[in-house]
């Protein structure tokens, strides 16, 4: 039944109490500091390793993750979970290669990085280019996924589902990342809780419909039973869903691109780590790396559960929409609907919480971006720290009207998480090309970069459109191949550029890079230990 009980607002009350209560002890306690700039953006020296773990983790885990991640797990199967297994990695190389250089030269923006390493007209294209996929894709996705699962699992007016995320992700933001980082410590014990009650409620249902009672284990062997397609993570070439995971790219291609711009070289990621020192921050990175293991169990497992009981009959009615198609991301609402009183206001609390916290932190990054790279470098040269402040807290709440007026037109999409990896993922190339560079040779040139930043989203385009424009004459590569050529020429013309300008044989190293930087702490190599022995378990016993 699509809706809640006194029980279940009951207990998204006391979520709501104890977010905002928090949130406004944390504001209040460090209310001098609320006009700096540092404090406002990046919480400088105020979070400690827990709090940077939790809050990546918070910002990245949405509904995108909850809905999307759930609804390709329903069509793809374990295999959607190597973005999250391989982004454990990447955490990792984040925080030995990439926190360093950023901490070293006090480096508080994406844009920044490259105004210093680059130039001003590099980082003026590159943040306009972040702050178009952040307000239209990025947190435009979320609101429409969480409004959407919201007024499944209610029945509350969709448009009302989005004015509620917004407004109270606005209320999280206006704090600062101070109030965003330390709540999102309980944004993420509510979602984990939550999450996994989600699934061991869905566990049991597979088990009971197939009269062994309530029994975890008994339904985790059905579904791997029922679905065994399901449970593999490298597709071949006559998979159905190749191209959403083209094999082998998704360990030695493309996926590498796709993380390691995400989590290195992104402003909405990387900022919660930007304001700590190297030791906390490497710390918090390693604990947001053990923590990305546990997604799967929470996301993507209710979407092969329900597959499962819709093959044997059993959601045909909720998971087709009025012309009879199959829609994926109706699978975790569906699921939520089947849990008792009580639980389902803790499964409701812990979507919100995914979705207020993710909305949050991307409002932030995006208020950053826009006060620090373009508001004070071309409005207001002479910008005061709390005129800074005070542009960033407006543009939280124009971001976040934009994304509402923008959220309803997705409402044509299938699997939205897939849509949002591949537009993403127009830009993915360049960006990284940009970074890698910038940090690898001191040669580099500003022209160069500014080929990538301008030709990223065309080559994509291009690649993308030619199969049609052509017949199928192109051939027609998935998206993560796509990145893979768009990154291989991007750097190829970056180097031939550079070469071929005699100057930058004397360009000074701008950014300042040293080998002792990258030195890491026996416990920091334990726990990256452990995380490399546990996906290759996972990716051996699941190929």
């Amino acid at each position: 039944m699509n809706h809640l009980r006194l029980s279940d607002y009951l207990v998204f009350l006391v979520y709501f109490i104890v977010v905002a209560g928090y949130g406004y002890y944390i504001y209040r306690r460090k209310r001098a500091n609320v006009t700096s700039t540092k404090d406002f953006f990046l919480a400088e020296g105020s979070l400690t390793w827990w709090a940077i773990g939790a809050s990546l983790i918070a910002s990245n885990i949405s509904a995108e993750h909850f809905i999307g991640m759930s609804g390709s797990g329903f069509a793809l199967g374990l295999a959607i979970s190597t973005y999250e297994w391989m982004s454990a990695a990447t955490l990792i190389i984040v925080a030995v290669f990439f926190i360093p250089v950023y901490l070293k030269n006090k480096i508080y923006t994406m844009p920044q990085f490259l105004l210093n390493r680059y130039n001003g007209t590099v980082s003026t294209v590159m943040a306009i280019f972040w702050l178009l996929v952040y307000v239209l894709v990025n947190l435009t996705s979320i609101i429409y996924l969480g409004a959407l699962a919201i007024n499944a699992i209610s029945g509350i007016n969709f448009f009302w589902c989005i004015g509620g995320l917004a407004v109270f992700a606005v209320f999280v933001t206006l704090g600062g990342m101070k109030v965003i980082g330390y709540t999102d410590v309980v944004q993420v014990f509510v979602l984990v809780l939550g999450g996994l009650v989600t699934t061991y409620l869905a566990l049991n249902l597979v088990s009971e419909h197939f009269g062994f009672g309530k029994n975890i284990w008994k339904g985790l062997a059905i579904i791997k039973d029922q679905a065994p397609t399901h449970f593999h993570m490298i597709f071949d070439k006559s998979h159905p869903y190749y191209k959403d995971l083209p094999g082998l790219s998704v360990l030695i291609g493309g996926m590498w691109i796709n993380n390691l711009n995400y989590w290195g070289c992104n402003q909405y990621i990387i900022q919660r780590a930007l304001g700590a020192d190297l030791k906390t921050a490497r710390e918090g990175i390693l604990f947001a790396a053990f923590l990305k293991l546990l997604v799967p169990v929470i996301a993507v497992l209710p979407g092969i559960t329900a597959y499962v009981l819709y093959k044997n009959g059993v959601f045909t009615h909720e998971m087709t929409d009025a012309a009879g198609a199959v829609r994926p991301d109706q699978a975790y609402p569906t699921l939520m609907n089947l849990l008792p009183p009580g639980l389902k206001g803790l499964a409701f609390a812990a979507l919100t919480a995914a979705i207020v916290a993710s909305l949050a932190g991307k409002a932030n990054s995006i208020s950053t971006i826009f006060s620090l790279d373009i508001y004070k470098r071309y409005f207001h040269k002479e910008a005061t720290e709390k005129q800074l402040v005070r542009a960033g807290r407006y543009t939280v709440i124009i971001a976040m009207g934009i994304a509402c007026l923008v959220a309803p037109a997705l409402r044509s999409l299938d699997q939205a998480y897939q849509f949002i990896q591949e537009y993403v993922g127009f830009i993915a190339p360049g960006v990284l090309a940009i970074f890698l560079l910038g940090f690898l040779w001191k040669r580099t040139t500003s022209t160069a970069a500014l080929v990538a930043a301008v030709l990223t989203i065309p080559l994509s385009t291009v690649l993308k459109f030619l199969p049609v424009w052509t017949n199928g004459v192109f051939p027609d590569y998935a998206f993560l191949d796509r990145m893979s050529i768009v990154f291989v020429v991007l750097i190829g013309l970056m180097i031939l550029i550079t070469l071929l300008d005699r100057s930058s044989k004397y360009m000074p190293r701008i950014i300042q890079i040293d080998k002792t930087m990258f030195r890491t702490n026996p416990a920091f190599i334990v726990g990256s230990v452990i995380i490399v022995g546990i996906l290759t378990a996972l990716y051996t016993v699941f190929w």
